[in-house]
C-alpha cells in the first residue's frame, strides 16, 4: 500500500480547523482530531477497495534488439487490464541507469477492464553492451487517488548496445584509393599489386619496367615491318589474402586517452580495416583476446563479417589483468594456416608493459606480416610544450621521457619484423587502414 500526497492534504484541511475551533477546550480538540483521523482513514480505505489490482494485469515490450551507442530508440511497454475495474495506474519502467532512460520514467495509464495501453519511453544507451530491465512496479489507485496499491512484477527485457562505428566516415575515401589500386578508375593511374593480371599494348604513362618483352617479340607490328608492339604486364592488387585482428582485452584496453576507452579505439579501428579488407575481396578474422578469448568471428562472408563484430564487440569490456602473450601464436595458428596480416591492436607505450609482446613477435613476424597499432596520448604532446612554471616543467618532463618509451619500444618492435602504427584515438582508424592500403599496394600481405 501507499500513501498519496492527496490523503496528506486531506488530514490537514480537516485537522486545521478542529485545532483552531477547539482552543477553548483541549481535551474536546483531541477528540475531534482523533474523530477526523479515523474518518479520514475510512474515507481512504473504501477508496483503497475501490482500485484495480495491480497484480491482474498482462505486460508486454516491444523495443529494437540492438542500438547503436548514442542513439535513441524508443521502447514500448503494453499494459493489459485483465481486471474487472478501471486501472488508474503510475507506471514505472526500471532500466538500468546506463541505458540512458528519459527522466521521466514514469507514465499515467487509465486502462478501462480488458483493454490495453502503451507507455513508450526514450532510451539513450551510454555504455556498450545488454541493457536489461527486470521488473515493472504499478501502482494502483481508487477514485480518489488517496491510498494505491503497488506491485512490482516480472516483465524482462534486452537492448544490446553496439559500438557506434564512427569512423565509417573513412571508409568512403579508401574505398576510392582501393579501386585506384584495382585499375577500376578513370583516372591516369595503373593499378598495382603482385597477382599477374592480363597482358596489352604499352600506353604512356605506363613504367617500362612493366614491359614484357617475349611478349613483344611475339607481336610484329604490321603498320611498321621489322618492329614489334611493346606489350606490358598488368597486374592487380593481392586478393583472398587473411587479415587476423587481435585485440587486447586486458588490463592496457581499460585506460582512457583523449575521454575515450583505448578498448573501444582499437574496435573502431577493427571495423574499419574489417569493412576495407571485405571490400577488397580479404578474408578477416576477428579475436578478442586476453588470457583467454573473449570475442571471436571465423569464417564469416563480406555480408555478414562486420554484423557479427559488433555484435561480438558488444559486451567485451577490458579485463584487469595481464595478457598472455605467449598464447597469441597458438590463437592465430587456430584461425589460418596460411600466410596472413596480423594486426595487433594493444597498448605499445611502456616497455615494462611490452616485454610479452616483444617476446613474442618473432614467433609471428616469421611466418606473418605484422601490424602492432597502439593509441597515442595527445595530452603528452601538449603537456611537452607547457614549462611556465615549476610544476609544469616537471610535468613536460615527464611526458617527454613517456614519449622517449614509447618511440624506443616501436624501433624495438620494428627491429623484430612488425610494422607501427601509432596515433590519437581519432585519427588511429584511418591510419591503419592507410597502412593496410600500402601493403596491398606493395604485395606485402
Amino acid at each position: 500500500m501507499a500513501v498519496s500526497g492527496r490523503f496528506v492534504w486531506l488530514v490537514a484541511a480537516g485537522v486545521i480547523p478542529v485545532v483552531l475551533a477547539g482552543l477553548a477546550d483541549a481535551g474536546a480538540a483531541w477528540l475531534a482530531l482523533v474523530g477526523w483521523l479515523l474518518i479520514a482513514v475510512g474515507i481512504a480505505s473504501v477508496d483503497l477497495s475501490l482500485a484495480a489490482s495491480p497484480r491482474r494485469v498482462a505486460l508486454a515490450r516491444e523495443l529494437p534488439e540492438r542500438v547503436r551507442l548514442g542513439e535513441t530508440v524508443e521502447s514500448s511497454l503494453i499494459v493489459q487490464n485483465l481486471g474487472p475495474r478501471l486501472l488508474r495506474a503510475v507506471v514505472r519502467d526500471a532500466w538500468q541507469p546506463s541505458a540512458g532512460a528519459s527522466r521521466n520514467a514514469r507514465g499515467h495509464l487509465e486502462v478501462p477492464p480488458g483493454e490495453r495501453r502503451r507507455m513508450t519511453l526514450s532510451l539513450t544507451p551510454r555504455r556498450r553492451g545488454d541493457r536489461r530491465v527486470a521488473d515493472v512496479t504499478i501502482r494502483a489507485a481508487g477514485p480518489l487517488g488517496l491510498w494505491a496499491r503497488q506491485a512490482t512484477l516480472a516483465a524482462p527485457g534486452r537492448l544490446r548496445v553496439l559500438p557506434p562505428f564512427d569512423s565509417r566516415v573513412h571508409l568512403p575515401s579508401r574505398l576510392t584509393r582501393l579501386r585506384e589500386l584495382d585499375g577500376r578508375t578513370p583516372l591516369l593511374v595503373r593499378g598495382q599489386g603482385s597477382e599477374f593480371d592480363t597482358i596489352r599494348e604499352y600506353v604512356r604513362g605506363d613504367d617500362v619496367r612493366s614491359i614484357d618483352w617475349r611478349a613483344t617479340a611475339r607481336r610484329p607490328d604490321p603498320e611498321a615491318p621489322g618492329s614489334a608492339r611493346l606489350m606490358v604486364r598488368t597486374w592487380r592488387p593481392e586478393r583472398d589474402r587473411r587479415i587476423v585482428i587481435v585485440v587486447d582485452t586486458s588490463r592496457t584496453a581499460a585506460a582512457r586517452i583523449a575521454d575515450e576507452p583505448r578498448l573501444d579505439t582499437a574496435f573502431e579501428a577493427s571495423l574499419l580495416l574489417a569493412a576495407l579488407a571485405s571490400h577488397a575481396g580479404d578474408r578477416v578474422d576477428f579475436l578478442a583476446f586476453d588470457r583467454r578469448v573473449r570475442g571471436l568471428v571465423h569464417g564469416a562472408t563480406s555480408g555478414d563479417l562486420l554484423a557479427r563484430m559488433v555484435d561480438a564487440m558488444a559486451t567485451i569490456d577490458a579485463e584487469l589483468i595481464e595478457a598472455d602473450w605467449a598464447s597469441v601464436p597458438g590463437q592465430v595458428r587456430r584461425l589460418t594456416a596460411h600466410r596472413a596480416l596480423v594486426v595487433l591492436l594493444t597498448g605499445a607505450d611502456s616497455p615494462g608493459t611490452a616485454r610479452g609482446l616483444l617476446a613474442m613477435l618473432p614467433q609471428l613476424t616469421t611466418r606473418h606480416s605484422v601490424i602492432v597499432a597502439s593509441v597515442a596520448d595527445p595530452d603528452l604532446v601538449a603537456a611537452t610544450r607547457e614549462r611556465g612554471g615549476l610544476d609544469e616543467a616537471y610535468r613536460a618532463a615527464a611526458a617527454e621521457r613517456a614519449l622517449l618509451d614509447t618511440t624506443r619500444l616501436a624501433d624495438a618492435v620494428r627491429r623484430l619484423g612488425a610494422e607501427v602504427v601509432t596515433a590519437p584515438p581519432a585519427a588511429l582508424p584511418p591510419a591503419l587502414a592507410d597502412r593496410y592500403l600500402e601493403l596491398k599496394a606493395a604485395g606485402r600481405l
